[in-house]
């Protein structure tokens, strides 16, 4: 599959943690960096995602916030 996204990293599912309606994916990235990810139930068995799991994260967004104290 070729996707028109740019950043796209390699990673591996860490953990799944499933709520409600939604699950948080933590992943660790091939440097050792992680990212989590807050997606619905559906797409994690969808997916079939689960520890171990290789996965590419693709990050689009419009917007980044940071912030300082």
């Amino acid at each position: 599959m070729r996707l028109s996204t740019r950043n796209q990293l390699d990673g591996t599912v860490i953990s799944v943690t499933r709520g409600e309606a939604m699950a948080v994916v933590r992943i660790r990235l091939t440097g050792g960096d992680e990212i989590t990810s807050s997606i619905t139930r559906d797409a994690v068995d969808d997916l079939d995602l689960a520890d171990g799991a290789r996965v590419k994260v693709l990050i689009k967004s419009t917007e980044v916030t940071l912030g300082i104290e």
